[in-house]
Parts: structure tokens; C-alpha cells; sequence
């Protein structure tokens, strides 16, 4: 089953974020869904401790020495695996991205976000020369605006073109929900509307986003 790793040297790329909305989002419409927590603050596990029902499996003890043997016994399990890594360039990284049939470059739109992405997209590049395949990968643009764009935001969208950078039309929005599954330790349809402003349209976003992930990887498996 596909598995799909988050990476970006920079912190702060909403990695963690991005992870959880897209397995939080395919658990809820029933599929089997493992997060590997190799974040060393370890947010997902965190956030596991909470009193959500969500049915993800969370991970968090995979190690540079382990971290391939972890993603190849929950490929064999779950329909999905997720691999939410640290925010530096490792050995751990690089193993992981090599058990990757998707990596997703998380990126804010800012030049200094984009200049780090090319370090990830770098690393990707590293390993396909080392295994002699493709390992596709696509950005995805993280806490935009889902109102007005910032005037950096199309600038930042040309560039990932002329670069020829496979991206997610859609993007991650800055929902206040997506702060609130963190901060309460629940998925996204556990939070109270009453309580958590934009939940309906956080979710709305998570699905949209999810959908065009399973595309992506329908092509991927095509290729």
C-alpha cells in the first residue's frame, strides 16, 4: 500500500499538520491509515494520547536503524502510511524517502520556505540516483490564505512552475481547526463548531485535498 512521507529541511513547514488533516481525513471515510511519528518533538504521538476516536495508527518509535523495517511491516497492513519526518536533512530522512511512493514537500509561501523546499527536493533527487528510480514528490502550499492570496503567493506559484515542480492545486489553508486538533487532541469532525470557528470549511479543505491525493497516487501507480 502507498506510502507517503512528509519532508522539508525547514521547520515550521506544517508537515506535522499536513500529515494529520490527510490521515485523519482517509480515516474517516474508513480506510486503514498508520502515521510514523519520526518528528523528534513528536506531535502526532502527542496528539495519539489524546481521547480522539479516530482508528489512525500512530507510531513513534521509529529510529534511523528501524525506520525502513517500520515502513515496510505497516505498508503490508494499512491502506495508507504516512511518515511525518523530522526538519533537517538525516540518515532517517533519506531512508525514508527511499520507501516513499509519494513525498510531499509542505511549503508556507514565503522565498525562504521555497529556497529550503529545493533542499528537499534535492534530497529526493539524491536518493533516485542511489535506487536508480523515480520517486515522485509535489509541493504543497501550506497555511495560504483561503480569502485573499498574499501578493508573494503567485510569485512563489510561478516560480514552482518555471522550476517545473509538480505541486497540489490545492493547498492547506490557515484554518483555526487545524491549530484546535493539535491544542485538543481530536480529529477534525470531533471539534465543536461552537467552540472552534471554520471547522466546516477546514474539513471541507481536508477532503479536497485528500481527493486530489488519491488521485496523485493513482497516477503514480499508473506510471
Amino acid at each position: 500500500m502507498p506510502v507517503v512521507v512528509m519532508a522539508n529541511p525547514k521547520g515550521g513547514s506544517s508537515k506535522s499538520t499536513s500529515a494529520l488533516v490527510l490521515a485523519q481525513t482517509l480515516g474517516a471515510a474508513d480506510a486503514s491509515v498508520t502515521i510514523i511519528d519520526a518528528d523528534p518533538n513528536r506531535p502526532i504521538v502527542d496528539w495519539r494520547s489524546g481521547q480522539s476516536r479516530s482508528t489512525i495508527r500512530v507510531i513513534g518509535d521509529a529510529t534511523e536503524s528501524n525506520i525502513v523495517r517500520v515502513i515496510t511491516e505497516e505498508r503490508t497492513r494499512q491502506q495508507f502510511v504516512f511518515v511525518d519526518l523530522e526538519g533537517t536533512a538525516s540518515r532517517l530522512v533519506s531512508r525514508a524517502i527511499s520507501r516513499a511512493d509519494l513525498v510531499i514537500i509542505p511549503l508556507q509561501a514565503s522565498y525562504v520556505d521555497a529556497r529550503q523546499a529545493s533542499r528537499a527536493v534535492a534530497l529526493v533527487q539524491e536518493e533516485e540516483e542511489t535506487l536508480s528510480r523515480s520517486i515522485p514528490s509535489r509541493i504543497l502550499l501550506t497555511r495560504t490564505s483561503p480569502l485573499i492570496p498574499t501578493k508573494l503567493e503567485p510569485e512563489i506559484v510561478a516560480k514552482l512552475c518555471e522550476a517545473e515542480l509538480p505541486r497540489f492545486a490545492t493547498h492547506l489553508h490557515e484554518r483555526q481547526a487545524f491549530k484546535a486538533m493539535f491544542a485538543r487532541r481530536l480529529a477534525l469532525d470531533e471539534l465543536d463548531p461552537k467552540q472552534v470557528s471554520g471547522v466546516a470549511e477546514a474539513i471541507v479543505n481536508a477532503e479536497k485535498l485528500a481527493e486530489e491525493l488519491a488521485d496523485a497516487l493513482t497516477e503514480v501507480a499508473n506510471v
